[in-house]
């Protein structure tokens, strides 16, 4: 009879959760979609789960592509996630998420990611977390990956180098950082270092990060074509890269070439810096780098 209860009140709860969800989704669509406001994640999660499971989509990623009016006024996450997908086998591998952006039930749940031998490597435990799917979490600072040499067979870094050597008390803990403001750091490249060793030889590191004019928002910098060019010589000792780029409009997110993201800014909808009339909700344009090590 408990058994039965319990199973009772958790579909309830489940049920419960799903119309909440359900009204502020509509309430986001009905008021604007102005992001960030009640509704926007939940909205943006949805479409998220869509377009990683859209053959359609992920096809035209493939060949760095984008929809009509894709992702309007979404953040890059709606780019990224379709481009990583896109790109990621669906054999099983041994995967990194280096930064824990796949530390979400609609991302560890999708059948291209079930079927990997995960491990999400962050600085600090999150919660939700899901140890019975057979998820590895490790806590470490990515200039110091406790992993072996030549690990992984496949490494994804979304939008995370950039939080290197930064102020991350907005994520709830405190990290030694020595980035003053306005400066550039580039202990990025301790961390890209590092990932480098604990990818195999044929292996492949998929790496995404804010790109346009450089800009230091004190808990993220933006990279510029200077940094970007020290990243690419570190990778390219080890192997070959393939670059694509994205970048915002009003009416949505299109692929574009380095130039085009040049003078580009970021949009900090914690300060409300670089806040715009173009409907961004956060980074306008983004660099993604395949990398394959030899």
């Amino acid at each position: 009879m408990m058994k039965k209860l319990l199973q009772y009140y958790r579909n309830y709860s489940a049920q419960k959760a799903e119309k909440a969800q359900i009204l502020l989704v509509d309430h986001y669509l009905k008021s604007g979609r102005v992001p960030w406001s009640p509704g926007y994640v939940q909205y943006k999660n949805q479409q998220i789960t869509q377009v990683i499971s859209d053959t359609a989509t992920l096809a035209a990623f493939k060949k760095d592509e984008v929809p009509p009016q894709y992702g309007y006024k979404l953040d890059e996450r709606i780019v990224e996630y379709a481009w990583l997908f896109s790109r990621l086998p669906t054999s099983k591998v041994r995967l990194l998420d280096a930064g824990s952006t796949f530390n979400f039930d609609f991302i560890v749940n999708h059948p291209q990611i079930e079927n990997k031998e995960l491990s999400i490597l962050t600085y600090a435990p999150e919660s939700p977390s899901y140890p019975q799917k057979r998820i590895s979490y490790v806590y470490a600072d990515l200039r110091d990956i406790p992993f072996k040499s030549q690990y992984f067979d496949y490494i994804v870094s979304q939008s995370t180098i950039e939080h290197i050597d930064m102020d991350n008390s907005i994520y709830g803990y405190e990290v030694q950082h020595h980035t003053q403001k306005e400066e550039k750091s580039y202990e990025y490249l301790k961390a890209l270092e590092e990932l480098l060793r604990v990818l195999k030889p044929q292996g492949t590191l998929l790496l995404t990060f804010p790109f346009g004019k450089f800009e230091n928002h004190g808990f993220f910098q933006q990279f510029d074509d200077e940094m970007l060019a020290k990243a690419l010589t570190l990778l390219n000792q080890q192997g070959s890269s393939q670059l694509s780029f994205f970048r915002y409009l009003p009416a949505g997110w299109i692929a574009c070439s380095q130039e085009d993201c040049k003078n580009i800014v970021s949009y900090n909808p914690h300060t409300g810096r670089g806040k715009g009339d173009d409907g961004a909700a956060h980074c306008r344009s983004i660099c993604c780098i395949a990398f394959n090590k030899t």
